[in-house]
């Protein structure tokens, strides 16, 4: 087994309310009492919320991979990283000092996998000559929502970094997440032989085009 063996999760889920939170605060991994509000807690929720959405788009893939294989493949690594997300809010949920050796976190192993992804993919594209506007197939706008969320968290993420300590790997690991998604989003067009609809400023309604 790697090194970087996480432990499993200690929890029994049988409560799901406790009316700890109705002041307003919650609780981090070692047991701190911080506000809802805290930077800390903003960005491990968007987080969730980034997984909540790569959920939507990997079902997207399941249920359209009957016509293109190649969206199986896709399913697969965004449960990997819905998987990684997990992980990556589980350290953000503990503070440095609390952090235990083998708890669940995002490593240069995650990041490295992602930039292979990344190669791999972009290796069977054209070249963009303009940005690209979401909406050539559900699952790649699905993605597009995806990849602005995970910019967001990788904002709050730098914000946090400025007065707290905060693991490198996670601040590279969704710089390279939102990355990667941008290549996936133009790559399951590709494979679903959908045209990428490009940016054309004329195409506004001040331009000179007709519509």
């Amino acid at each position: 087994m790697s090194d970087e063996t996480f432990n499993e999760p200690r929890i029994r889920l049988n409560r799901i309310y406790t009316r700890m939170g109705d002041g307003g605060e919650t609780r981090l991994a070692g047991g701190q009492q911080i506000p809802k509000d805290d930077r800390r807690i903003e960005c491990y929720g968007t987080i969730d919320e980034l997984n909540a959405f790569i959920g939507l788009a990997r079902v997207t893939a399941e249920e359209g991979s009957g016509n293109c294989s190649g969206l199986i493949e896709m399913a697969q690594t965004l449960k990997r990283v819905q998987h990684e997300l997990f992980n990556l809010g589980s350290i953000l949920a503990t503070l440095p000092e609390d952090v235990h050796p083998k708890q669940p976190r995002v490593t240069s192993i995650e990041v490295e996998k992602l930039e292979r992804g990344i190669d791999f993919a972009n290796e069977q594209l054209q070249a963009l000559k303009s940005f690209v506007l979401p909406g050539g197939s559900r699952l790649e706008a699905e993605l597009h929502v995806c990849r602005t969320v995970c910019r967001r968290a990788e904002r709050l993420l730098v914000a946090l970094a400025r007065e707290q300590s905060v693991d490198e790997q996670a601040l590279r690991y969704l710089n390279r997440l939102s990355d990667a998604l941008f290549v996936w989003s133009r790559w399951v067009n590709h494979q679903l032989g959908v045209p990428e609809t490009l940016w054309e400023p004329n195409a506004a309604a001040s331009g000179t085009r007709e519509q």
